[in-house]
């Protein structure tokens, strides 16, 4: 069975990624940075497994909405 996707928080991001604060809300901005998630009144996180894709290829990292189909079309 499937672990479920943990939520991670932002000491935990800028270390695996080796981003500095600035840079990582930069590229979130930008929209090649995965969007953090809202996980309570003042708390937000990231999902796991999203910071291991854009680490496993940032320069290849889509949002998941905005992913290409597999015949190269962007999805709507």
């Amino acid at each position: 069975m499937r672990e479920p996707d943990r939520i991670i928080r932002l000491k935990t991001v800028l270390f695996r990624t080796g981003l500095t604060r600035s840079t990582l809300y930069r590229k979130i901005a930008e929209g090649t940075f995965p969007a953090q998630i809202k996980i309570s009144v003042n708390g937000a996180g990231w999902q796991e497994s999203e910071i291991d894709c854009w680490v496993a290829d940032p320069i290849r990292w889509q949002p998941k909405d905005k992913a290409a189909r597999p015949d190269g079309t962007p999805s709507i």
